[in-house]
């Protein structure tokens, strides 16, 4: 026990700040709800991980709509804001772009750590195949061939899991585009939660409502539940009447909740991704998103 009361965090923006330097910090006019906001989301994006490790599949049926750039941008802010460690693995089946979006490190993928596994002992064994961004997420990255990552079965993706189990708290899988190889049916057998990606368009939407419609017919029905989806302006400006309000309203009918994510130059480019670089609307969108799937680090693992 402490007898020492909290000290309030002083004001960083607008008029509270001002007066608060004005006084000397003898006038506290306390945090803004902007800042309290953000206090919230944080403290939920470090939620603990049950269980000790936390499994979060991103998919898409449709190619292009940022499916992959989610991964960084989710797995960077919580990397950046957690103390535990956070890896993204590219699950592709063709090649993937999960190693365009960090600067590389190592020429070391997937199919490299698969084949040692025997060997990793330690953390550093392990480290020895990923590249860290400056947010400190690892990502582990796939082949480059894809004659050879066709190749990537069910058990190898268990195995590998098994793991990255022993040596992070949580693992963002980025998906491949379809639903039948064989690797995404290990990818949904050991995920906690997924996020599901769209475009906020019509036939975005339509593909986004058909991977649920399949993973609700094959038995994913919680993970359906339980998916937080993404409506991802990777384009900026667009032609499109859909109506967003109506569209977020139909996700959040099916699925546990939706984060809107706005276009940002930054990310167009197609190449690294820097946090610091974004535009502050995008940054809030991935520390909601963040907030949103820390939620559900406090549920146990599914069996």
């Amino acid at each position: 026990m402490t007898l020492l009361r909290d000290r309030p965090t002083p004001p960083s923006t607008g008029w509270r700040r001002l007066v608060y330097r004005a006084s000397g910090g003898l006038i506290r006019p306390g945090e803004s709800p902007v800042q309290l906001r953000r206090r919230e989301l944080i403290m939920r994006a470090r939620t603990p991980v049950a269980g000790g490790h936390h499994r979060v599949a991103v998919l898409s049926l449709k190619g292009g709509v940022g499916k992959t750039t989610t991964t960084v941008g989710l797995g960077a802010m919580l990397a950046q804001i957690r103390g535990d460690r956070v890896i993204a693995v590219d699950a592709n089946p063709d090649r993937g772009t999960l190693s365009d979006k960090v600067e590389l490190e190592t020429a070391a993928t997937v199919r490299d750590l698969l084949n040692e596994r025997e060997q990793i002992q330690r953390y550093a064994d392990v480290r020895a195949f990923t590249s860290q961004s400056s947010s400190r997420l690892e990502v582990l990255a796939s082949d480059r061939d894809p004659a050879v990552s066709e190749a990537f079965s069910e058990a190898d993706y268990r195995a590998v899991a098994r793991v990255l189990e022993h040596f992070y708290s949580i693992c963002i899988t980025d998906c491949g585009t379809g639903l039948l190889h064989s690797a995404m049916s290990g990818v949904l057998g050991l995920a906690d939660q997924i996020v599901l990606v769209s475009s906020p368009s019509v036939d975005g939407a339509r593909a986004a409502s058909a991977t649920l419609d399949w993973l609700e017919a094959h038995h994913y029905g919680d993970l359906v539940r339980a998916a937080t989806v993404v409506l991802s302006t990777v384009r900026p400006r667009s032609k499109s009447t859909v109506d967003l309000e109506r569209l977020e309203a139909h996700f959040a009918s099916r699925c546990r909740a939706v984060v809107r994510v706005p276009y940002d130059s930054h990310l167009e480019e197609g190449a690294e991704i820097d946090l610091e670089l974004l535009q502050a609307p995008t940054r809030e969108a991935y520390l909601q998103l963040a907030a949103t799937v820390g939620d559900g680090f406090a549920r146990l693992p599914r069996t």
